[in-house]
């Protein structure tokens, strides 16, 4: 199954996509689980599963779409963590390289990837995000993938002058983190190692590569990170992005106002975004 969170007619609902359109799950097990994420901690996809033939009740036209998993409780990031990234930064710890991302930094497919006004550097980065469907912690590598409900694209927008020594400072401005346009369940994805991961910038294609060059693959991050932290289901872990970033360009290649930037990740989904320069202001979310 591939489930979105959206909005339609003004309402907050969550649903399978398929080629005719979306089945509303929101009206069918609202009640019981109100978005995504409370599904998944529910331990309802199994639930949701019995829509899946029915006719669709949306058209994909006309929804908007949502971050994946609005709220999660942990977005986690993995940095360093395919061979030609390490060699454009020069980068030899063995050792993962985490940092966290907020909520209020995400955005969705088609929702405006914000520019922020204070960097000269805002940098793409594809990449695949691991939802966590079981929680736990000391999770043993053997037994991690049972721990994934599904997986999806994610634009990890990054302001490289405001990275410093610290990521954390240059990867949480407010929507620039792009998530979705869905979850391809795990079923779906038999080995997450076994995908292309593109990245396009105005039609250019700028990052090229298979998630089987990942140094620390999924099931060693989820025993990794569950070590020092319990996952919970909603929990979301995005795994690094290939080589071939603006930063190391020569000339150097970044974000600017007007930009258009996709992410495809093979059997999972294509993940469009125009980039807008944030406003002076704080603004809210178009969604």
């Amino acid at each position: 199954m591939k489930l979105a969170s959206f909005l339609y007619q003004g309402v907050r609902s969550y649903g399978i996509v398929n080629a005719q359109g979306v089945i509303d799950l929101g009206r069918r097990l609202g009640d019981r689980y109100g978005d995504l994420k409370a599904l998944l901690q529910g331990n309802g996809l199994e639930q949701a599963r019995r829509f899946a033939r029915e006719a669709a009740d949306i058209s994909i036209a006309d929804i908007t779409f949502l971050p994946v998993i609005e709220q999660p409780e942990k977005i986690l990031c993995v940095g360093m963590n395919y061979a030609e990234k390490r060699k454009e930064f020069d980068q030899h710890n063995p050792a993962p390289t985490l940092f966290v991302r907020f909520p209020d930094s995400q955005t969705a497919h088609n929702a405006p990837v914000l520019k922020p006004r204070h960097s000269c550097e805002f940098d793409y980065e594809g990449e695949l995000a691991v939802i966590i469907g079981k929680g736990g912690e000391n999770i043993p590598q053997a037994q991690a993938l049972e721990h994934v409900a599904g997986y999806s694209c994610y634009m990890d927008g990054s302001a490289r002058d405001w990275q410093h020594t610290w990521f954390t400072a240059g990867k949480n401005w407010r929507q620039t983190g792009a998530f979705g346009p869905w979850m391809a369940t795990a079923d779906e994805i038999p080995d997450p190692h076994q995908l292309a991961i593109r990245t396009w910038l105005n039609g250019r294609m700028v990052q090229d590569d298979n998630t089987s060059s990942m140094i620390h693959r999924v099931a060693e991050l989820i025993e990794y990170i569950s070590t020092f932290t319990r996952l919970s289901p909603g929990d979301v872990i995005i795994t690094g992005s290939p080589g071939g970033v603006g930063k190391k360009r020569n000339p150097p290649l970044f974000m600017k106002e007007g930009d258009r930037i996709e992410v495809e990740i093979e059997h999972i989904g294509h993940l469009s975004n125009v980039i807008m320069e944030a406003p002076a202001q704080t603004l809210t979310a178009a969604y």
